[in-house]
C-alpha cells in the first residue's frame, strides 16, 4: 500500500538567493583587502602582527567559547575573522601585541557568545572591544602622538605625529579652503590617500571607499546607511562652522559608516529604519566631535544606536496591507 505524501509546513524564506553567511564574510574580507593592504604600505610590517593577532585570537576565543558552552563549532562562517580584522583596523599600529587579545576576548566572548552567537549580539563586538581597551589603556589606544606613515620614504626623524582630530580637538584643524590651497598634512589627496596618522585601517580613505562600493556592487549592504551617516556628519559640522570635508577624511568616519554601522545583526532591516539610524549615527558623531570630551565619536554613537535598533524597527516597520489598527472601546481604560 503506497503511502500518500504529506504536506511539508517549514517556516520562510521559501526561496533562497544562494548567499550565505560565509559569503557575505568573504565578500568583507575582499572588501576590507585594499585597506589592510594600504596600512601595511602606510605604516610598515607590524600592522600584518596586529592583523594576524587580532584575527588568531578572535578565532580561538571563538572556538573555546563554543566547545565550553555545548555549542556547534562556528568558525566557518568567517564572522570571527572579520571581527578580528576590524577590531585590528581601529588600532594604532604601535599598540602592544597582547592589547588586541584583551579587544579579542570582549568582543567574541562577552558581546558576542554570551549572548547566543552571530545574529544574537545587539551591539558590535569589533566596537565594544574597541572601547573597552580605549577606557582600559587610553594613552595607547588614543596617544598624544601617532605613528607617521611612511617615516622610511620621508626621511625625517620624527616617527610620531598628532593626529588630525587631535588639530581639531586643539583648534588648529584647516578650513575647507585651507585645505585645497595649502601644501599641509591635512590636503584632500593626502587625507584621502592616508597619508596622515591614525589607527591602520582608517586612514586611506580611498581603500575605504573601493571597498565599500565593491560591497555596494555585490549587494552585500545598501548605500543608504553610509551616505546618510556620512551626509549627516558632514551637515552638522558644516552647520556649526566646521570643514565637513575634513571631517569626513578624518578619524574613522568612513570605516565605521561602511563597515561597521552596516552590520546585518545590529543595524535595522526596512528602509526607514536605515535612514533613522544612519541619522542618529551621523548626529551623535557630530555632536560628540564638536562638544564632547573626546575627539572621536564614531564607535560610541554606532553602539548607542545599536543599543536603539529594537526600537527603531518597532516604530518604523511597515504595516500589513489592509491593516486596520482596533479601535479602543469606551471605558476600556476605567
Amino acid at each position: 500500500m503506497e503511502i500518500p505524501k504529506k504536506l511539508t509546513v517549514s517556516a520562510s524564506p521559501h526561496l533562497h538567493c544562494g548567499e550565505n553567511t560565509r559569503t557575505l564574510m568573504l565578500d568583507v574580507l575582499l572588501a576590507l583587502a585594499p585597506a589592510a593592504v594600504m596600512s601595511v604600505i602606510l605604516f610598515g610590517w607590524r600592522c600584518l602582527l596586529l592583523m594576524a593577532i587580532s584575527v588568531a585570537a578572535c578565532v580561538g576565543f571563538e572556538y573555546g567559547a563554543r566547545r565550553v558552552l555545548g555549542r556547534p563549532n562556528s568558525l566557518g562562517d568567517l564572522s570571527a575573522v572579520v571581527t578580528g580584522l576590524l577590531l585590528a583596523f581601529n588600532l594604532p599600529a604601535n599598540l602592544p601585541w597582547w592589547m588586541p587579545v584583551i579587544g579579542a576576548f570582549v568582543a567574541i566572548v562577552i558581546v558576542k557568545q554570551f549572548f547566543g552567537g552571530i545574529g544574537q549580539n545587539f551591539v558590535n563586538p569589533a566596537l565594544v572591544g574597541r572601547i573597552v581597551l580605549l577606557v582600559s589603556f587610553p594613552d595607547a589606544m588614543a596617544p598624544a602622538e601617532w605613528p607617521l606613515p611612511l617615516p622610511y620614504i620621508a626621511g625625517v626623524d620624527t616617527v610620531t605625529a598628532a593626529s588630525p582630530l587631535a588639530a581639531l580637538a586643539n583648534g588648529t584643524a584647516p578650513s575647507l579652503q585651507e585645505m585645497f590651497t595649502t601644501a599641509t598634512a591635512y590636503d584632500p589627496l593626502s587625507m584621502l590617500l592616508g597619508l596622515r596618522p591614525g589607527s591602520l585601517g582608517e586612514t586611506c580613505a580611498a581603500a575605504l571607499l573601493l571597498g565599500g562600493l565593491y560591497l555596494c556592487i555585490r549587494r552585500t549592504i545598501s548605500p543608504v546607511i553610509p551616505l546618510v551617516f556620512m551626509g549627516t556628519t558632514a551637515a552638522v559640522t558644516w552647520a556649526c562652522g566646521q570643514n565637513p570635508l575634513f571631517h569626513l577624511l578624518a578619524g574613522g568616519l568612513m570605516l565605521g559608516a561602511i563597515f561597521m554601522a552596516t552590520d546585518y545583526t545590529t543595524c535595522p532591516i526596512n528602509f526607514k529604519g536605515k535612514i533613522l539610524y544612519a541619522f542618529g549615527c551621523g548626529l551623535l558623531t557630530a555632536l560628540i566631535r564638536l562638544f564632547g570630551n573626546m575627539p572621536e565619536g564614531v564607535s560610541v554613537a554606532i553602539v548607542l544606536m545599536n543599543i536603539l535598533v529594537p526600537h527603531i524597527e518597532r516604530i518604523t516597520t511597515p504595516k500589513p496591507f489592509g491593516y486596520v489598527k482596533p479601535k479602543k472601546e469606551k471605558g476600556a481604560a476605567q
